[in-house]
């Protein structure tokens, strides 16, 4: 209350001592608004209020705090998914090593299946899958060819739904809320009476490797992806904590200024 006092009487003081002649308060005023403004210019120092810049670095170290959360959780998940699909890998590689050269056959009607996520924040693994799964459905589509999609997990049916529609034949989503191991998908076959031959026992075990796989791949997009949120929210904390100290230094600047030509009147 002392220094506002102090500025008051100041510039009461300072108002006759300085101007020889009558001043109009708002040309006064414009002018020293523009007079701080051009010296917040020179110094390269936005004028905004320190308050805003604080809410801004509080809400970006909350995002950070949730990214940073987030990349553990995603590494605790891929090391126990790798695990299971390194297990899983011993059963179709043989049959992938039986059949590397045999020749493949022209077929009239083919089942592309698109494996992605139910969740985002996993960088572009999903419009990756996507993509792979349109160029293989125009290359094997034509006159005498039909290809589906059969579609697990909801962000690539979200994509493929819009321009896609006639040709999805199957979607899944919700798979990680009701997971299946591989007994439980044999014994749901042998219960439909199917014939559990070699190459059907073949085409379940890729199938769950794919899925896997891509659970694998999954984790390691979000948890990389998590990883280069957390370092942009450092070096936005970085650059606000920079913006707050000379918006700070700039505002001390001025009220240092007025006390001074307070003072400077007050023992003129």
């Amino acid at each position: 209350m002392a220094m506002a006092a102090l500025r008051r009487e100041g510039r009461r003081i300072a108002g006759p001592l300085m101007s020889p002649h009558p001043v109009n308060p708002l040309r006064a005023s414009l002018a020293s608004s523009d007079l701080c403004n051009r010296e917040h210019a020179l110094t390269g120092v936005r004028f905004i209020s320190t308050q805003v810049v604080r809410n801004r670095m509080k809400s970006v170290r909350n995002i950070q705090k949730i990214t940073k959360a987030m990349k553990m959780v995603a590494a605790s998940k891929l090391r126990a998914i790798q695990t299971r699909a390194e297990n899983s890998r011993g059963l179709w590689q043989p049959f992938t090593a039986l059949l590397g050269d045999t020749p493949s056959v022209d077929v009239k009607k083919n089942v592309i299946v698109t494996i992605s996520s139910d969740k985002g924040l996993c960088g572009g693994i999903n419009s990756t899958s996507v993509k792979i799964s349109r160029g293989l459905h125009k290359l094997n589509s034509g006159p005498e060819k039909e290809s589906k999609y059969v579609i697990l997990g909801e962000k690539g049916k979200a994509q493929l739904v819009r321009d896609s529609k006639k040709d999805i034949e199957l979607s899944i989503t919700e798979l990680q809320k009701n997971p299946l191991n591989y007994t439980q998908v044999v014994e749901r076959e042998a219960e439909a009476g199917e014939n559990l031959g070699s190459w059907i026992h073949m085409k379940l075990v890729v199938m769950f490797n794919a899925v896997l796989e891509n659970a694998c791949s999954e984790q390691g997009a979000r948890m990389s992806a998590m990883d280069s949120s957390s370092r942009n929210a450092g070096d936005m904390l970085d650059r606000l904590t920079l913006t707050y100290n000379r918006t700070r230094q700039a505002s001390i600047t001025t009220e240092l200024i007025e006390i001074i030509s307070g003072a400077s009147a007050l023992e003129g």
